[in-house]
């Protein structure tokens, strides 16, 4: 084999490998989403969030998660969050409002997103976070496993796996409709049919125990999505008669047939664009 042969081989050879990956200027912006294929840190000029203020009825989760977070942008030991419970109560706002909080502080906290299905990339995502001098809060909204679904395996070497451990410039926090992550049904199957039914339960539930918060959130009373609305109201400057407000907020619930941050805030809409307010 001629050297020419051999310089094309080695040329294509390179062209296949992939390119390490580099890290983003971080001082672009407060927040970056994870991408992969090719593997990089897209920056996000302005990140959807609410005030952590609008957020009624959930005071006490507010409180721990803000003062876990503080502990976290001032280099000091923290937990990584599980935010669980019912949908359309704030879990991935709190989140998002509560870094927003942070660095109104003064404290420099960057925000970086990874969806559930990039959950097997974390490793790369880890050793670009672990080269840098800023402090990361890692999100992950919506996290939950189906019946076949390995990805959880992943999820570990966030927590706590490997020989490397989890960055100690990172934190982690997820927000789950699952208190374990896995589908009730999922969790009796194993007890069912495996042969070593503890074992397979404890693989998969001992997941979420991995995180050192757990922190519940629970459909809210009427009192508390009423309250809701009249602070996204008074927020946004919107004034309508207060019984009208109440009947037709009462009205909507209804006809949702579930109250929660959400509802309260899509009906909020709907009124604000009936009375010709722009937000």
């Amino acid at each position: 084999m001629d050297d020419t042969t051999l310089n094309r081989i080695a040329e294509a050879l390179e062209r296949m490998s992939p390119v390490p990956t580099q890290a983003p200027d971080f001082n672009v912006a407060d927040g970056f989403v994870w991408h992969v294929e090719p593997d990089r840190l897209e920056p996000v000029p302005d990140i959807n969030r609410v005030s952590l203020d609008l957020l009624v009825g959930i005071d006490r989760s507010r409180d721990t998660l803000l003062e876990n977070t503080r502990q976290f942008a001032r280099g000091l030991p923290a937990n990584n969050a599980l935010l669980w419970g019912a949908r359309g109560m704030g879990k991935s706002s709190i989140v998002k409002a509560v870094h927003a909080q942070i660095l109104e502080e003064g404290h420099a906290l960057k925000i970086v997103e990874l969806q559930r299905e990039d959950l097997p990339t974390v490793s790369r995502l880890l050793n670009l976070l672990r080269s840098s001098s800023e402090r990361f809060l890692l999100f992950c909204d919506d996290l939950s496993f189906s019946h076949d679904d390995q990805h959880y395996k992943s999820l570990k070497a966030v927590l706590d796996g490997g020989i490397e451990g989890r960055p100690d410039n990172v934190v982690f926090y997820a927000t789950s409709n699952r208190r374990h992550l896995m589908p009730r049904d999922m969790i009796e199957n194993e007890r069912s049919s495996a042969i070593n039914p503890s074992e397979a339960v404890e693989e998969k539930v001992s997941l979420s125990d991995r995180f050192g918060l757990w922190l519940g959130f629970h459909p809210c009373s009427q009192d508390d999505f009423l309250a809701m609305i009249d602070g996204y109201c008074a927020a946004h400057g919107v004034q309508v008669d207060p019984s009208r407000l109440r009947a037709e907020a009462i009205e909507w619930q209804a006809t949702r047939g579930a109250r929660s941050g959400r509802v309260a805030w899509q009906f909020f809409l709907d009124l604000a664009g009936r009375e010709g307010v722009t937000l």
